[in-house]
């Protein structure tokens, strides 16, 4: 048996081993990145600096209380010396490009747990793994407007504001976080609350606040929405149904004293084809509440 092809396979196997071992040894090792100042980041990025001198977030390059006093860049992308020598977009963190979850980790090393509408993640953008630089610019000191925020994702909301009867939304009478805490609360809704926890409504709407010595049972029970739409309706005063005495109906009716629910039938004299019935709010002018009436006549 001839043994000559095996041993020089083998030996071709040794030579290729050694090879690899001197490569190996020769390649000099990535050193650690270190922090160079955002000076450095400016001689390539000069636009983007100069809009960021504009941007709330440049007190973190002006201020030292901070900690990144004159390395603002590198607070959020990590340092960046090897960067600096290869011009390698791999070589640096972006926030942009990462992952929703651990992109926002730069954002929440300082904006966690302050005492503003900001840090909370326990809404439905951080469930749904919004990133926060799909709403907030880092850099540029432009503002998009409220309805190119929200509306870009909620489309079907900001349709309902093109309905006829609605809040004064496109003439900026009113914001999307007026009520709405974008970075979601401790409770599963994102709802803002006056006093504490009042529903948001309240805080233009102060008027039907009370509390009443004779209450309408829906504003305890279910809140405005119980017979409003909150951004735009088909129906005058932006009511769920397009007349007043279908609205009331819902609960004051044989149906729902049958069903067991709150409210009861009309008395007998109220004939509902009389144009003066049907508008309920004629006679009952305190429909969210009264102080001297237990019917609310006023």
């Amino acid at each position: 048996m001839n043994l000559l092809p095996w041993r020089t396979a083998l030996l071709s196997v040794l030579c290729l081993a050694a090879l690899t071992v001197a490569t190996a040894k020769d390649k000099p090792k990535k050193t650690k990145a270190e922090y160079m100042g955002s000076v450095t980041c400016q001689g390539c990025h000069e636009e983007i600096s100069r809009a960021f001198e504009k941007n709330p977030h440049f007190i973190v390059e002006s201020h030292s209380k901070h900690g990144w006093k004159e390395r603002a860049c590198e607070s959020c992308h990590g340092p960046g010396s090897i960067h600096a020598e290869s011009a390698s977009p791999t070589d640096i963190d972006n926030p942009a490009k990462m992952p929703p979850r651990k992109g926002d980790q730069a954002c929440l090393s300082c904006h966690r747990n302050q005492v503003t509408q900001v840090g909370n993640i326990f809404g439905g953008h951080a469930r749904s793994e919004v990133a926060c630089t799909q709403c907030h610019s880092i850099h540029d000191s432009a503002r998009k407007k409220p309805a190119e925020d929200c509306g870009s994702c909620h489309v079907a909301t900001l349709a309902e504001f093109q309905k006829p009867y609605r809040h004064r939304f496109q003439e900026g009478g009113i914001r999307c976080v007026d009520c709405h805490n974008p970075h979601g609360r401790e409770i599963p809704t994102a709802l803002r609350v006056v006093s504490a926890n009042e529903p948001g409504c309240f805080r233009c709407h102060g008027d039907k606040r009370g509390p009443f010595t004779f209450e309408h049972a829906p504003m305890r029970m279910e809140g405005c929405r119980a017979c409003h739409e909150p951004h735009g309706s088909a129906n005058p005063r932006m009511l769920t149904r397009q007349e007043v005495r279908l609205q009331c109906l819902e609960c004051h009716s044989n149906l729902s004293v049958a069903a067991g629910t709150l409210g009861g039938p009309p008395p007998a004299f109220h004939d509902l084809r009389s144009s003066r019935i049907q508008n309920c709010t004629i006679c009952h002018v305190k429909i969210h509440g009264s102080h001297v009436n237990r019917s609310l006549l006023r």
